[in-house]
């Protein structure tokens, strides 16, 4: 042995043996308590999960996820300790030799180099500032030596791997594994280990997310250490070389595809347990079904892209000015684009040249890319020589981009349209779905429960339910002819009229609602009288209110929410009961201690029957008729089941369009239209815009499903080929409704509607 390194060694030797007492004698008596270390308390975040235990939301100022050092998976230990202190085991808070071979580089300072302990960072984490002050230092190192006395190894290491801060919020490694790969530490690949073990050093140059090459060098950095130390093998350091990781690109930001539904869940808790909900480790499990949650986004984002589509390009979102300068420039873009943050699928991006053939746009990391071929295609228009100033793009241009499966980029737009969509279980009102728009991040406004908006025909059912308690039936002749309102003050100025501007004479019930014929809706509403069907209404939840006291009611005028009509719908497909929307199934604390346990109410054992089930039935029958031969024949066709109802809805001028309908136990409603209304288009109708979401969320939905035909109930009767109360069907004559009006009540707004 070399003399030098003798004489080295001997020094750190008596260094290690009396730098405890020397630390505690100048200056251990200003040293913090370190109560917070000993007695470990993690502020443990809100998180809420679906009925099948899949993450959908976290709340808190820090993410974190306790986890005992017993079961941290023991490569990990290892990927930790041998980057970050491979003697940790051995030295007793301090390692003087790192710390001697770091002052060559910096004399006195422990921090750098590397020179700090697993013990000195939780020291510093816990009560000390980054300054590199020596008092600062001497200090850190007096509590590391305090810690060490107070807590074994195994304890420091448990603080260490659930305290430390690595980026996007996250703090300890089992919270930074769920936010960047999406896993629980067990589940964990060696690549990722080390990309997770590189993070303490820098956890912000070295984030995978946002800085994906430094992170990836420093990944290098840690699987070639634990292979200078034997920890992996040869083979397993070539294979983690050759893993390509998946890292999430929304970081800590949660996949936006249940955030309504977190939302929701989050106020509930605060308004219950204040800011100990952000504290406690509280999980809120929900009941919604991840997989239908998941088809139900998609589908809204889907169809609202294909709706964006039919109707054009409308150009870019915004423009800047370019500087010069390669650096100007490039910071420019980046303060642009920070205020338009990436949409789900939808990246933004500053166009820099452009022309016909070609587009290439800088991306917020700086990264240059170029579209070109079909991506081009949807704004072509915009590229042209002819392409109005306001709308052509050209460099400074705000676009989005999308990108493909195969990697491929289009040039796209964010949809100024919204939507919604919410899907319960027909028996006990629990949440299956919610969509409260098309993309949390741009809106966070819940359209499913705060927009009221007209529901157009899918209100007719309704009308028609109250018409069978006055003694219209499907049988029943109407005539569907121009009514003469030219005597009536109120009406004067009114025609109601069919969508297709045809009128039919005389046709029975049924074929008015399954074709949503607009006019014998009115003539059999001025029958019933307005009043008693704005009554009958309420009982299916809707707020009389915000109902008109004139026969536009049977036309939709007045104003719910998709949420109030998907429990109106509800009420249709359970036989007359009334549900009560839930979302909440179970909250716990992080000692595993159960604060609220809602058990699912047995099918029709809490409800309240609300309408007579020979009623129900009856109407059930007309609306599969809808999605048979009707409206919304494409809802049968398409998912290839015969147990479907439901009805389209098209408000004047288009201005929304809807679909709510059930079948398999699910009552789901959707709902397309702009935040300030105006039209969706003269070709568009609830059967283009709604329909569709509502089809590709059932396949999904029903895809387990058996189909179910309903039995009639006690009390029905076929009479002239049609259902009827029993008590009607003796009768030589079965009712039908005169062609006469006997009452007019309120006053009107005059607006045509649509029959859809």
């Amino acid at each position: 042995m070399k003399p030098r390194r003798s004489l080295v060694i001997l020094l750190c030797a008596l260094l290690n043996a009396t730098a405890p007492q020397v630390a505690g004698a100048s200056i251990l008596p200003d040293v913090p308590d370190i109560k917070a270390v000993t007695d470990y308390r993690p502020k443990i975040p809100l998180r809420v999960y679906t009925a099948d235990k899949v993450l959908i939301g976290e709340f808190g100022a820090e993410r974190r996820e306790f986890v005992p050092v017993a079961k941290v998976p023991a490569l990990l230990k290892s990927a930790v300790l041998a980057i970050e202190d491979t003697r940790f085991y051995e030295h007793g808070g301090v390692d003087w030799i790192r710390a001697l071979g770091a002052a060559k580089a910096n004399i006195g300072d422990f921090g750098s180099q590397g020179a700090s302990t697993i013990t000195m960072q939780v020291a510093r984490n816990f009560f000390l500032s980054r300054d590199k002050t020596l008092p600062r230092k001497l200090t850190e190192v007096a509590l590391a030596y305090k810690i060490e006395k107070a807590l074994s190894k195994d304890q420091i290491l448990e603080v260490y791997l659930n305290q430390i801060y690595l980026g996007q919020r996250a703090y300890g490694f089992a919270s930074a594994a769920r936010t960047y790969f999406g896993k629980p530490l067990p589940d964990l690949s060696l690549g990722e280990i080390a990309m997770l073990a590189g993070l303490p050093q820098n956890p912000s140059s070295s984030n995978p997310v946002s800085n994906p090459q430094a992170a990836r060098k420093r990944q290098q950095v840690v699987l070639r250490r634990m292979r200078e130390l034997a920890i992996i093998t040869e083979p397993q350091y070539r294979r983690a070389l050759a893993e390509r990781l998946q890292v999430r690109s929304y970081g800590a930001t949660l996949n936006p595809r249940a955030a309504w539904v977190a939302e929701i869940a989050r106020q509930a808790v605060h308004a219950r347990f204040g800011q100990a909900a952000y504290e406690r480790g509280i999980t809120v499990t929900t009941t919604i079904v991840a997989a239908e949650q998941d088809a139900a986004y998609e589908s809204v984002r889907r169809n609202v892209l294909a709706y964006d589509r039919r109707h054009g390009y409308r150009g870019p979102e915004a423009r800047i000015a370019l500087p010069a300068g390669a650096d100007e420039k490039t910071d420019a873009i980046a303060a642009a684009l920070q205020k338009r943050p990436a949409v789900d699928g939808l990246i933004p991006a500053v166009v820099v040249a452009a022309s016909p053939k070609r587009v290439r746009a800088l991306l917020a990391n700086g990264d240059a890319v170029e579209v070109t071929g079909p991506g081009l295609a949807f704004a072509a228009g915009t590229l042209s020589s002819k392409a109005k100033p306001a709308s052509k793009l050209t460099p400074g241009a705000v676009i989005r981009l999308a990108k493909a499966a195969d990697g491929a980029l289009s040039i796209a737009q964010l949809p100024e349209v919204a939507a919604a969509f919410v899907a319960l279980d027909t028996e006990t009102g629990a949440y299956r779905a919610l969509v409260g728009g098309f993309d949390y991040s741009v809106h966070k406004f819940n359209h499913v429960t705060q927009a009221w908006r007209q529901p157009g025909s899918s209100i007719k059912p309704f009308v028609y339910s109250a018409g069978l308690e006055r003694g219209f039936f499907p049988g029943t002749q109407i005539l569907d002819e121009p009514p003469d309102f030219s005597a009536e003050k109120a009406y004067a100025n009114w025609s109601p009229r069919n969508d297709d501007n045809v009128f039919e004479g005389p046709v029975t019930v049924r074929h008015a609602l399954s074709r949503s014929r607009n006019v014998p809706t009115v003539r059999m509403l001025r029958a019933l009288d307005v009043d008693y069907t704005r009554e009958h209404l309420a009982r299916f939840g809707f707020d009389a209110a915000r109902q008109p006291r004139n026969l536009t009611l049977g036309l939709g005028t007045g104003a719910v929410t998709p949420l109030q009509m998907a429990g109106a719908y509800a009420v249709l497909a359970n036989g007359g009961y009334r549900v009560e929307p839930w979302l909440i199934a179970r909250i716990q604390d992080g000692d595993g201690t159960v604060l609220l346990d809602h058990t699912a109410p047995q099918p029709r054992q809490s409800s309240a029957r609300v309408l007579d089930e020979r009623n129900a039935f009856i109407v059930d029958s007309m609306l599969r008729d809808v999605t048979r031969v009707g409206t919304a024949a494409a809802a049968s066709r398409q998912l290839q089941r015969v147990d479907l109802a439901g009805k389209t809805g098209t408000t004047s001028n288009a201005v929304d369009g809807w679909f709510a309908g059930y079948g398999g136990g699910v009552s789901a409603v959707a709902w397309m239209g702009y935040d300030e209304p105006r039209s969706l288009g003269g070709r568009e109708f609830g059967s283009t815009l709604a329909l569709p979401m509502w089809i590709d969320f059932m396949r999904v939905a029903l895809a387990k499903t058996p189909q179910h035909e309903p039995l009639p109930p006690e009390g029905v009767a076929r009479a002239g080929g049609d259902w009827v109360y029993a008590e009607y069907a003796e009768q030589e004559h079965p009712p039908e409704a005169a062609d006469g009006f006997e009452a007019l009540m309120g006053t009107f707004s005059s607006a045509d509607e649509a029959t859809q």
